[in-house]
């Protein structure tokens, strides 16, 4: 998946225009995986605030992308252009992974790619979108879909989302982690991540979940419970659970079982640990453990995980590159 196109028009969004552009626009300084080639596909000029974009090519071009991401839509009232939904639907014909970002989902709608698949969109338009386009199974509760060569997202901050999600299915949880640092932001937020958290970012740094996070995240290793987590965050079990709801929409388990599975991904490409090993390390117990919650949470277990992204060409200290193991 090394290139990727920006389908753009009059009425595209400009937050979720940039983030695409600054996700998959550069690598980290860190990151020494080839990176993406990236291209603005689109009319001659688009109108962008008070600038006009010049895209790179025109749309006709989509259909030679990897991928293809379609910002969000201002108006989902609108119909889309007629050249953008024939694009789209050549795009994906000739074998592109298409992406939509928040409202960009009304455009893969009248495109057809999301007839009979879930999908999602910005909560405040999941509505409209099942009303306007109703073989599509809108789900108004998640940041987003993958359904393999078409994926949806919700609105702002979930655009960024999907944008990491993309990374790491292409290069691995550690690049996208590092992609994540360069921009601030968490590295992974799962797409079944609810969209709407009553309190996505503490509003003071003595927010009782504030310190309790890298506490947790220091001690993966060890076995972790409720109770233990409730008590170092100074509250009951139930209060625990409440403030975990209201901060990530998960419980406290489940967070820790993400944060599990994160940390198995990065020591499965970057180390030559055994599945025993890592299994410890990350908490697991097992590796029969480890393989079944690796399998559920990311359909492959982590002996195939590991040939994937440890096979990728990689670079030595020259910069030539060299098969990897």
């Amino acid at each position: 998946m090394r290139t990727v196109a920006l389908a753009v028009t009059d009425g595209m969004l400009h937050f979720e225009l940039s983030v695409a552009h600054e996700v998959f626009g550069s690598a980290p300084a860190a990151v020494t995986v080839p990176w993406y080639d990236l291209s603005v596909c689109g009319p001659a000029t688009v109108p962008f605030g008070r600038f006009r974009l010049e895209p790179d090519h025109g749309l006709d071009h989509l259909q030679h992308a990897d991928t293809v991401i379609v910002p969000g839509w201002a108006d989902a009232d609108v119909d889309p252009p007629a050249e953008l939904v024939d694009a789209l639907r050549a795009a994906h014909a000739a074998g592109a992974r298409v992406a939509s970002l928040c409202t960009g989902a009304f455009v893969l709608a009248a495109a057809g790619l999301l007839d009979g698949k879930r999908a999602t969109t910005h909560w405040a338009h999941t509505a409209a979108l099942a009303a306007r386009h109703p073989e599509v199974e809108v789900d108004p509760d998640v940041l987003y879909v993958d359904n393999g060569s078409v994926l949806t997202s919700a609105g702002k901050a979930a655009a960024l989302d999907l944008c990491l999600h993309l990374v790491r299915l292409d290069h691995g949880s550690s690049v996208a982690n590092a992609v994540a640092r360069r921009l601030v932001v968490p590295p992974h937020r799962s797409g079944g991540q609810a969209q709407f958290v009553t309190a996505p970012v503490p509003a003071r740094d003595d927010h009782p979940l504030t310190a309790l996070f890298p506490w947790a995240i220091e001690r993966l290793g060890r076995p972790l419970t409720v109770e233990d987590l409730a008590r170092r965050a100074r509250m009951s079990s139930r209060q625990l659970g409440r403030h975990f709801r209201a901060r990530t929409g998960t419980t406290p388990l489940q967070w820790l079982l993400a944060q599990r599975i994160r940390l198995a991904q990065e020591l499965l490409e970057q180390t030559d640990d055994s599945i025993d090993a890592i299994a410890t390390a990350t908490g697991m117990g097992t590796a029969t453990t480890l393989r079944r919650h690796f399998n559920r949470t990311l359909g492959v277990p982590p002996d195939s995980y590991r040939r994937t992204f440890r096979s990728r060409t990689h670079h030595d200290d020259s910069g030539t590159e060299q098969p990897g193991a």
